[in-house]
């Protein structure tokens, strides 16, 4: 069964996807974000590139032909991927597919409309059984 991660109360999403996303692959795992809104998506590459000053998470859009290569591939769709492991939801529903992962990891930021949204999933998931994780991340700039 999916094993689910909710990081909540994030100050920027994006920034505490990244520095997730950075540490995952520190750890040698590859990871699918999934990411359906265009402007998510731009953000996050763009942070991808830029964070940590002195590094570089080497990430790919899904359509690239670099994606079966590269640690973390931006998608806005999970239909086309062969990859299982880890799914990082950057969208305001449940990702499609989302139980053919090992692990699903939600990131949940400090707006209403995005509190409700993660509230929404996370009563999702417990009502099918799975069991989650949370990880407040209040105190976390």
């Amino acid at each position: 069964m999916t094993r689910i991660f909710f990081y909540h109360n994030a100050a920027d999403r994006v920034a505490m996807a990244a520095s997730l996303i950075a540490r995952t692959v520190g750890q040698k795992k590859a990871l699918i974000v999934y990411a359906p809104d265009a402007a998510v998506a731009a953000a996050l590459d763009r942070h991808l590139w830029l964070h940590p000053p002195t590094g570089f998470v080497p990430h790919v859009r899904i359509d690239s032909p670099l994606a079966r290569e590269t640690p973390v591939v931006i998608a806005d769709r999970l239909d086309s991927t062969d990859r299982d492991e880890r799914l990082f939801n950057l969208a305001p529903e449940v990702p499609p597919g989302f139980s053919r992962f090992n692990s699903l990891i939600e990131i949940v930021g400090q707006g209403d409309e995005e509190r409700l949204a993660g509230r929404q999933r996370a009563r999702f998931y417990r009502d099918r059984g799975y069991d989650i994780q949370y990880f407040d991340q209040s105190g976390r700039a």
